[in-house]
């Protein structure tokens, strides 16, 4: 049907997305999105939705307004479902006003689906309240960039000096000095708080707090560019007591995450959570194992096995896949054991209804054949579907025990066809300061991408690897990791990123 939704993407950070503006980025057949709306957000579209952008960036215009108006009703009379996604709010100097107008005067449907401003969102992340009882109990959102068209300006600075409201200015950092020269002489006192927040909410943002008297000064001397809030008034004063995002251990880290697009999720959003800027770069696909027949004979054969052990996620997954195509569930293990290598694979089992019967401490060969052994695994008969292509210790060092093991390829990897030029990018302007390796064969593929030679140019990126097999595969390339956790889990490799970035 056709609409469109004006949509607020907010300010940056994905969490204060709505999800109102996710559903309808889900169903969307256009999507219009503009600069400052996060580039992440497009993985809700649809695959086949057609996405326009038609950002403006430092008077940088790739279409004028009047063509964003007239694209967006031309989208709509194609009777279109059409999202048009602009950062922070649409009614909060993102011009969702007149494109709303337009609209109403070419007779199409719409919706407002108001997003997080950054006024309040970036202030807040930088520890600044914009009301507080002690402070002040109002504020006022100004634009910093008039209408170059309107005859007479909009700003009544003499109102703005004499108020006691927080003030804050939008798109404001090249008129900083006329902004702060016009407090002044219109009764702000010199040495008032004035905040400046870069990039709010974002994994690279920046703040800091000066006086109305230097912070054009000291705007200058940070190289303090757009996108960035200026907050006015005695709550700026609450910066240093109340930061809190700014203190996240992995705040500004560019970090390269080279797991599959579907397992890249629980690392990223770890990584995020500490502050990274994620770069995901996968390096390896995951696709289902095609031999179907092979996998129902081991799943009609489940009753005569003594233990299934998975090694991973990916086989979890993969296997109950391929039972819901016969049309089965967790019962087909009644009666078998089940060991599950990892905490993320013992989770994977219990969101599926089984609870593992044995997950070793370290997972490592050596450990999980000890382990098995205790349970009482000697001389049974045991199934352990993995990937098609993977280390034989594990069913040698079983058989070697006694066990009569079965191998049960039910997925593959193959190298994904990422490309590279936003990582070369990332690269280029220092942004990158992690690599991290899950497994051998992500370190393999990303090598096939970024060779060697290439990387050896980024003396300073730092590699993290998972366990001592992906820290040897990566030495086969000329490099050592820094970070390699005790444990050879997703969130001891952060934990382990962490603190080698407090180092």
């Amino acid at each position: 049907m056709s609409k469109v939704y004006l949509i607020g993407a907010g300010p940056g950070d994905l969490g204060l997305f709505t999800l109102k503006g996710k559903q309808i980025l889900e169903t969307a057949d256009v999507v219009i999105y503009d600069y400052l709306a996060h580039p992440d957000l497009l993985k809700f579209c649809r695959e086949d939705a057609e996405v326009l952008y038609v950002g403006k960036k430092g008077g940088d215009h790739t279409l004028p307004q009047d063509q964003i108006n007239a694209l967006i009703i031309a989208k709509a009379r194609e009777g279109k479902s059409v999202a048009r996604l602009k950062g922070g709010d649409p009614y909060v100097f993102g011009r969702g006003g007149e494109e709303a107008e337009e609209l109403v005067e070419a007779g199409v449907e719409f919706e407002v689906v108001p997003g997080v401003t950054s006024g309040v969102a970036a202030a807040a992340y930088a520890g600044i309240p914009v009301t507080h009882r002690d402070h002040t109990t109002s504020v006022c959102f100004i634009t910093g960039h008039e209408d170059p068209t309107k005859e007479e300006s909009g700003h009544n600075w003499e109102v703005y000096g004499r108020s006691s409201s927080t003030l804050v200015f939008y798109m404001g950092v090249k008129n900083l000095p006329m902004i702060a020269g016009n407090l002044m002489n219109n009764g702000r006192a010199p040495e008032t708080p004035v905040a400046l927040v870069r990039w709010g909410t974002r994994c690279d943002q920046q703040s800091f707090v000066s006086t109305l008297e230097h912070v054009a000064a000291e705007a200058e001397r940070r190289k303090f560019k757009a996108p960035s809030i200026i907050i006015v008034g005695g709550v700026c004063g609450l910066h240093d007591k109340l930061a809190w995002f700014e203190k996240k251990p992995l705040l500004g880290k560019g970090v390269v995450v080279t797991r599959s697009r579907e397992q890249a999720s629980d690392l990223s959003a770890l990584l995020r959570e500490d502050g990274a800027c994620v770069l995901e770069f996968p390096t390896i696909a995951v696709t289902p194992a095609a031999d179907d027949e092979a996998v129902e004979k081991a799943v009609v054969a489940l009753p005569s096995y003594d233990w299934a052990v998975f090694t991973s996620v990916n086989g979890v997954k993969c296997f109950w896949d391929h039972l819901a195509e016969f049309g089965l569930d967790a019962r087909v293990f009644a009666g078998v054991e089940v060991g599950a290598i990892g905490p993320a694979t013992a989770a994977a089992l219990a969101e599926r209804g089984i609870r593992a019967d044995f997950v070793p401490g370290k997972f490592v060969a050596e450990q999980v054949v000890a382990g098995l052994l205790e349970k009482g695994a000697a001389g049974k008969r045991v199934l352990i579907p993995r990937a098609r292509e993977a280390r034989e210790v594990l069913p040698e060092d079983l058989r070697k025990a006694g066990c009569h093991v079965d191998v049960l390829p039910v997925y593959e990897t193959r190298p994904a066809q990422s490309d590279a030029s936003e990582l070369r990018a990332a690269l280029d302007e220092g942004r990158i300061h992690y690599v991290t390796f899950a497994s051998s064969s992500t370190v393999d593929n990303f090598f096939a991408l970024m060779p060697a030679e290439e990387m050896r140019k980024h003396s300073s990126v730092r590699f993290a690897c998972i366990g001592p097999v992906t820290a040897r595969t990566l030495e086969k390339y000329g490099f050592a990791p820094a970070v390699q956790p005790a444990d050879y889990t997703i969130p001891a490799l952060v934990a382990a990123l962490v603190e080698d970035a407090r180092r």
